[in-house]
This record gives C-alpha cells, structure tokens and sequence, in this order.
C-alpha cells in the first residue's frame, strides 16, 4: 500500500507556491501524490518536485477529490472562493491568504507558539501574515516568562514579500539606475530601488496601513491577548527576501537582557545571533534560506525600567509561509 498523503498546492506557480514545493521536499512530507493549480494562463505548464514534472492543473470542483491536504498559496479573494469547494471534497486546507485569518472559527496557527489551536480546526486553518510571523516568534518567550505590556513594532519588509512582482519590479529598476535610465515603478507606487517606501498596502481612517494592522490583529489572537497594545510601523526596502523588525517590548515583570537572550535562544526556531562587539547581529542576507528566525540586538530600553529593544530578522517566504504552512500539516496529520 502506498505511504504518505494526497497534497495540493493552489497557486503552485508564485514565489509562496514554489517555495512550498521545496520545503515539502526539504522536511521529507510524505507525499503520496501532489496536484497542482495555479491560474489559467499557467494550466498546462509544469513545476517541478523531487526532479520530476508536475503538470499545472484547473481548479474545478472534481479535482480535489481524494486530497488530503491543501495548501493555498493565492490571494484572498481566491482562498474564499476555492477553500469551501476543497473543504467539501474532504481536505484540510491550510491558507497563507488573508481571507481567514481573524475568522473566530479559524486557528491562526504558529506551530512553535500556539500548536494547540490547529487541534480546534473545522478543515481550514490559517497562517499568519510574514510579518507577525516573524515577529510573534520571539514575543511568544518574553510573553511566557513576563506577560507582555506593550509592543512597538517597524518591519523592514523584503520586496518578494510582494511576489515575484515586487520582485521584478526591485530587478529591473536596479538595472536601469545602473544603465543610467530612468526609473519606471511597474509594481510599487514609488521606485523602491535605493529607497524606502513607509506604507505597504491601503492606509485606513486610523491612518494605519492594512499591513500594520495585519500585525496588531494577529498578534492578539495568537498570544491570546486581545487588548495588547501594539504600535506598527511597515516599511518597504530594497532587499530580495527576508523581513527585519524592530521590537521594544514593554513586559509586567522586568526581563533582564540576560534573561532575554537565554530565553530566546531556547525556544524552537529561534537563533539567537547577539555578539554586537564582533559585529555579529541578524541580516536578511544571512537569514536568507533559512526557517529559523535570527534574533540580536537585546538591550534594554533606557527610557524604560521594564522594556527590551531587539532586532528579529526571518525568511518570510519560508518560515513567514512555506514552512510555516507545511509545519502546520505536520500537526494535523500526526
């Protein structure tokens, strides 16, 4: 008999879908049989895993009969529509989208932080948003060891947080500044090449963008805490892959620095890298490729007596997605 489980990936194609392909490939899933979907103009055309063709399928309502797990890699708008359809066919879908993140009935799941809300599920399950992801991570000791206060917020967000668009859109302007041509935005609304952009998605009527909110929100129901105070701030930056945070966090009872770094180097998934004196701190660069989250930078906040500045850095399309997705899985096929 056959070993592993039936697996689909919805939006195989995109930078999220493809890594997701990898990291099953990486942690071994067991994967019995894979079908993949992606949007029309791609049905027809492959993606690869373990060396071999697999062949973009439609989603339609048949196709997912028989699969046991499927991972949803397209945008919100998509999730809504296809997710019910798979849940029927009798899968468990796991969503990287937005589209169920803050639904009650939904566990907002970071395997590491909150393994036990993924038993909860009714066959849809949610990934947080990259940035809380990596933010969250080394909240969740301080958390435990103090109870959190308050939480002031900055991510520096890599363009692929915007897809192989953002990603492009960086490619292409680099090479034009170094042509000496002019530079044409053709996904962000500013040239982001040798520039900062301080809003990521729409602003609101409190004057906050929709990602900030993202980490606000989602932070909360994952902690468990729904009237922490936090105060985001999202910034886009000219790198590739990888997303820095800059934390202060404000605990009930005083951790240490010490403490801190003792705690953050034994929790799961989190590397401490603190040596500022051999200039020793976390950076996308080295980050990139990597599903633990980097954290450096401790030291107390001098303007309060029960506070900690860090600096976290995570590979947002792998532990802020991919491998946040398929850890997931693990916990509901165990």
């Amino acid at each position: 008999m056959a070993v592993g489980h039936v697996v689909a990936i919805i939006g195989a194609t995109g930078a999220a879908g493809q890594t997701t392909l990898r990291i099953l490939e990486e942690r071994k899933f067991p994967v019995r049989e894979l079908r993949c979907f992606a949007s029309e103009r791609s049905v027809g055309t492959t993606v690869t895993f373990k060396g071999e063709p697999i062949l973009i399928r439609r989603v339609e309502p048949g196709a997912f009969r028989g699969v046991e797990i499927a991972f949803c890699s397209a945008g919100a708008a998509q999730s809504r529509e296809f997710a019910p359809m798979i849940v029927k066919a009798g899968a468990v879908v796991i969503d990287k989208s937005s589209a169920f993140r803050m639904d009650p009935a939904v566990p907002l799941v970071v395997p590491e932080v909150n393994a036990h809300a993924a038993k909860k599920h009714a066959g849809v399950l949610a990934c947080p948003n990259c940035t809380t992801i990596v933010t969250v991570m080394p909240l969740k000791p301080l958390h435990d060891a103090g109870r959190l206060r308050r939480v002031i917020a900055t991510s520096y967000q890599a363009v692929s947080g915007a897809g192989v668009n953002g990603i492009e859109d960086l490619r292409q302007q680099t090479r034009a500044w170094a042509r000496g041509e002019a530079i044409t935005p053709t996904h962000f609304t500013h040239q982001i090449a040798f520039n900062l952009i301080p809003a990521i998605d729409r602003f609101g009527d409190n004057g906050y963008t929709g990602e900030e909110m993202k980490l606000v929100n989602e932070t909360r129901k994952i902690l468990e805490v729904p009237d922490l105070a936090i105060a985001p701030t999202a910034v886009r930056v000219p790198v590739f892959t990888s997303h820095s945070i800059a934390v202060n966090a404000e605990t009930e009872s005083k951790i240490t620095v010490e403490r801190a770094r003792e705690l953050f180097s034994r929790f799961p998934g989190l590397r401490l890298w603190d040596e500022p004196g051999e200039n020793r701190y976390p950076m996308p660069i080295i980050v990139e490729g990597q599903d633990d989250c980097f954290v450096g930078r401790v030291r107390e906040d001098p303007s309060h007596p029960s506070a900690l500045n860090f600096w976290v850095v995570g590979d947002q399309l792998r532990k802020g997605a991919a491998t946040n997705a398929v850890q997931i899985a693990e916990l509901v096929t165990r």
